[in-house]
């Protein structure tokens, strides 16, 4: 449960920096976040898994977005993506792409399943399509 409460937060840490300009620091310091009921399920270790993945997915926002365009339709435009699914699609890129230690199966799950409570009605066939090939690829050396 702490890492899902870490992507959440993470989640709602790069939605908050893409949609609101909230700079990196301000969003490690996940004092945003804390409300009594926050305080009481969020552990340490999801704070610094959510850390973790906020500043890997910042740092790294150039690879990501790349890996995103390069498995768009050719219809689609990153700026056409919703915010949310935007923010979801990253951090669960940078997972697929650097943490390595984590299943590509989990990652995607956790994306569907946030998206599904955050996002619009069909956000998670969408989700899952982008990561399953970016997945797909990965697994197979960069090759599509």
């Amino acid at each position: 449960m702490s890492r899902r409460k870490g992507r959440v937060l993470a989640f709602q840490a790069l939605y908050s920096h893409d949609v609101g300009g909230v700079p990196l620091d301000d969003l490690l310091t996940l004092e945003w976040a804390k409300s009594e009921k926050a305080d009481s399920e969020m552990n340490t270790e999801a704070q610094d898994f959510a850390r973790l993945i906020i500043a890997g997915t910042v740092e790294h926002l150039p690879q990501v977005d790349e890996q995103i365009k390069a498995h768009l339709s050719a219809k689609w435009d990153i700026s056409r993506i919703n915010k949310v699914s935007l923010a979801v699609l990253r951090i669960s890129v940078f997972s697929l792409l650097y943490q390595k230690e984590v299943s590509p199966g989990i990652v995607i799950d956790e994306a569907i399943d946030i998206v599904k409570e955050y996002g619009s009605d069909d956000a998670f066939k969408f989700i899952n399509a982008v990561l399953d090939s970016i997945s797909k690829e990965i697994s197979n050396g960069g090759k599509a």
